[in-house]
């Protein structure tokens, strides 16, 4: 998938969320794969983002599933988080993620009232089913996102790269 196809799967979750004329407060997303998704539904909705680092894709530049490490807090540029809140990812793979922090947000933030989550990829082998989602896949593939690109990728890299693949790329 590039650039383009992403963003475009943004703007169509969007459009998801937006006909289940459900309203939220907030946009809580999930770093790192939530900060995209994140970012443009809370301009298209108008509403305040924060964010909470999560972690389990660490290992082999980011393919492989660990132990999952929730952040101790929530960044938010004024106020709390609290009343509905929409939750954001990238997508749901075996569903942990999702679960763990609907869990932590119940236990950490009593001002929350309802939370729903929303994904451009829900895997059928998910044990969570998201509230809204872009494609439904049966097939548990790996889907290669724009930003694997950098997961390799080191600093000391930056001008070959760069010059050769980096130049091509949207």
């Amino acid at each position: 998938m590039d650039w383009t196809a992403y963003h475009r799967a943004i703007e169509e979750l969007a459009a998801v969320v937006h006909a289940s004329g459900w309203k939220f407060d907030q946009i809580l997303c999930l770093a790192r794969g939530g900060l995209r998704p994140g970012d443009v539904l809370s301009r298209i909705f108008d509403v305040p983002l924060a964010i909470l680092s999560t972690s389990s894709y660490q290992a082999n530049a980011g393919t492989e599933q660990g132990e999952l490490d929730i952040a101790a807090t929530i960044t938010l540029a004024r106020g709390t988080l609290g009343g509905r809140i929409l939750l954001v990812d990238d997508l749901v793979d075996s569903g942990v993620t999702l679960q763990r922090v609907q869990a932590h947000l119940s236990q950490t933030h009593p001002a929350v009232t309802e939370i729903r989550s929303a994904v451009i990829w829900y895997k059928q082998c998910s044990v969570l089913k998201p509230d809204y989602y872009l494609h439904h896949l049966p097939e548990n593939p790996w889907i290669h996102q724009p930003f694997e690109q950098y997961d390799g990728l080191r600093a000391e890299q930056l001008g070959a790269w760069l010059k050769n693949a980096g130049s091509t790329t949207d």
